[in-house]
């Protein structure tokens, strides 16, 4: 290691909260940037170096600075390697949610509560927001429209101790809207997307046939801290939804 290079201090790690330890490395070191420990050019540690100082995997160290450097404040050069090019950026890894998107895409969405109640959660849910099974959540059920049309059913519970929800406040926002607003903002998921056929009940609801394609998600959402938000568990219709994803190689 060449004397201009700058040694990353140790930083805490939880490996056991659900927080990819990825995005936890990230973190700090985004931290460390804004506080000036890590100074404007400076060069860290190469990727080796530094997953053995901060005891992690060496595609643990690369994913981390990769983050970074998507958010602009790392940048790599050949043969200069890996440095800082901003003190002090913000850019908040906010989750959009479906009512974002439309909002965004000037879709005028719309929404029908159909069911907010408390309710034991079941096994899945409750591992999911790692709970003790059995511990009551608010669950909500809605169907979310687009331009007039039935695009969604959407399915979510919420710790109950978290917030309070109305059918009111549903109505007129998205969840994460909400919960932006009682100071928990979503900022890492989990999300699993599939397809299936639509039921008898949901063909209808969707004003499908019956039988038609569905895209389904599920998504497990945290904030920065690792408290768990929400489980959802949604049904898109095909016909009118898809989902865009974003790729790089690394």
């Amino acid at each position: 290691m060449t004397s201009d290079l700058t040694p990353v201090r140790p930083v805490h790690l939880d490996r056991s909260s659900p927080v990819p330890l990825y995005y936890q490395v990230a973190t700090r070191l985004q931290e460390l940037i804004e506080k000036g420990e890590i100074g404007v050019g400076a060069r860290i540690e190469n990727e080796v170096d530094l997953a053995e100082r901060l005891g992690v995997s060496r595609p643990t160290t690369r994913r981390a600075i990769q983050y970074l450097v998507e958010r602009g404040m790392l940048v790599r050069k050949r043969g200069v390697g890996t440095q800082v090019v901003h003190p002090k950026v913000r850019r908040p890894v906010e989750l959009s949610s479906l009512y974002d998107d439309l909002v965004a895409g000037d879709r005028a969405p719309r929404t029908e509560v159909l069911d907010l109640r408390v309710l034991p959660a079941e096994d899945a849910v409750a591992a999911a927001l790692r709970l003790p099974p059995g511990t009551e959540v608010t669950w909500i059920e809605r169907l979310r429209y687009a331009a007039g049309e039935p695009l969604a059913i959407m399915h979510n519970a919420v710790p109950l101790d978290l917030i309070t929800l109305t059918k009111e406040d549903l109505t007129a926002q998205g969840l994460y809207e909400l919960l932006r607003r009682s100071g928990f903002v979503p900022r890492i998921a989990t999300q699993v997307i599939g397809a299936r056929s639509a039921t008898p009940a949901e063909a209808r609801a969707l004003d499908e046939k019956r039988g038609a394609s569905l895209l389904t998600m599920v998504r497990t959402t945290w904030d920065a801290n690792g408290r768990a938000l929400e489980y959802g568990t949604h049904v898109y219709r095909a016909s009118r939804y898809s989902f865009e994803l974003n790729l790089s190689a690394g």
